[in-house]
């Protein structure tokens, strides 16, 4: 979007149309994750208007040409059961032990529960919700699941498909109130991508065509 420029050591700085632009902490943060997917087909569009930093998000996502589109898409098909089931695969991979999903309805949005050992005499119980969203969870929510969840867990994460409002990740952390941990969409990916779950690195080459030329004559 033209908002944003980097030094080769990675340290961003706003440009000039940067500083002119106002956008939503949800908006500016879609953008710090997303650049990579949409810088080159922003090279030929440096004047982009403001009105389409929402499409060029969702394009990003949604775009057949990426992986993380293509994941987005298929997290976004899964079955409400399917996701649950693939949450408590993540939590496993994470570290944590006897997770459980539970799914039942009327359980104050409470999808399942978990233990995280942090060592042999200290360790965690823990609630996870999972919304398989296309758009923002709210504050109520957060503070829904809260209140859920207090008197049964030391702490609580909810996983997204979608994003969070600033809103609700102020909620989340809300000083005096049990702590609720955050996993939007694109930190979902991120973990499969670092867990390699669904997801299998691969090594590409670029092609030296000066190396074969020699060999032309």
């Amino acid at each position: 979007m033209g908002l944003l420029d980097s030094s080769k050591r990675g340290v961003w700085t706003l440009t000039e149309k940067g500083r002119a632009t106002s956008l939503s902490l949800d908006q500016a943060r879609e953008i710090a994750n997303q650049v990579r997917i949409y810088q080159k087909q922003q090279r030929a569009k440096t004047d982009a208007p403001e009105s389409v930093v929402e499409q060029v998000v969702e394009d990003a996502r949604t775009s057949p040409e990426t992986y993380r589109g293509e994941v987005f898409d298929l997290l976004l098909k899964l079955p409400s059961g399917g996701f649950e089931r693939l949450s408590q695969r993540l939590l496993r991979e994470a570290g944590f032990i006897q997770v459980v999903v539970t799914g039942r309805s009327g359980d104050g949005g409470i999808d399942g529960h978990g233990t995280l050992q942090i060592n042999p005499l200290v360790s965690f119980k823990v609630v996870f919700q999972c919304k398989r969203y296309a758009k923002s969870v709210s504050p109520s929510h957060v503070r829904d699941f809260r209140g859920a969840m207090t008197g049964r867990a030391d702490k609580g994460i909810i996983i997204t498909t979608g994003t969070f409002t600033a809103e609700a990740r102020r909620e989340a952390s809300r000083d005096g109130a049990p702590p609720i941990d955050l996993i939007d969409g694109d930190k979902l990916v991120d973990m499969l991508e670092n867990l390699e779950l669904g997801l299998k690195p691969v090594t590409s080459y670029e092609i030296d065509r000066e190396f074969f030329a020699e060999f032309n004559s």
